[in-house]
């Protein structure tokens, strides 16, 4: 009689929060550092884009468990990180061929980390439907059954 080896429990896979906002932050370094990016040709477009780009990053380094743990001060050092990192981002952007720094953008991307922060901190419809896991943002059916046809002679 051999002994049964007991079933291996499947692991998922669990991603670090901290992975988001580098992943978001690398993408970021890798555009400015483009001589060019593709963009509409709309009067201050690209204020607007680093605004909700911007905002989306201080939103995912709020939502770093160790950012997170400290309800007011882990919001605001988001901001802070955030406001810096895109000043550091213009400055990189300052030294690529064909672009420049400009002080708006620095701004649009620190207005747009504090309203995110404040949204995502205030809000907690917001915060709870940017915490729900992807697949549950799907509508429900109050009663599947009515939406079935009647098929019967």
């Amino acid at each position: 009689m051999t002994p049964s080896n007991p079933p291996v429990a499947r692991r998922s896979l669990v991603i670090p929060r901290w992975i988001w906002p580098v992943a978001l932050a690398v993408g970021i370094t890798t555009a400015s550092g483009q001589s060019s990016l593709p963009a509409p040709e709309i009067t201050n477009f690209d204020k607007l884009a680093h605004f909700l780009v911007f905002g989306l990053l201080a939103t995912l380094v709020a939502r770093v468990e160790r950012v997170a743990a400290w309800p007011v001060l882990g919001m605001g050092w988001a901001v802070v990180l955030v406001s810096a990192f895109g000043g550091l981002d213009e400055w990189h952007q300052g030294h690529t061929p064909g672009r420049y720094v400009e002080v708006a953008d620095w701004v649009a991307d620190t207005l747009g980390a504090a309203l995110a922060v404040t949204l995502y901190a205030r809000w907690g419809w917001y915060r709870r439907w940017l915490e729900m896991p992807v697949g549950a943002h799907k509508r429900r059916v109050e009663n599947p059954a009515a939406n079935v046809p009647d098929t019967t002679p």
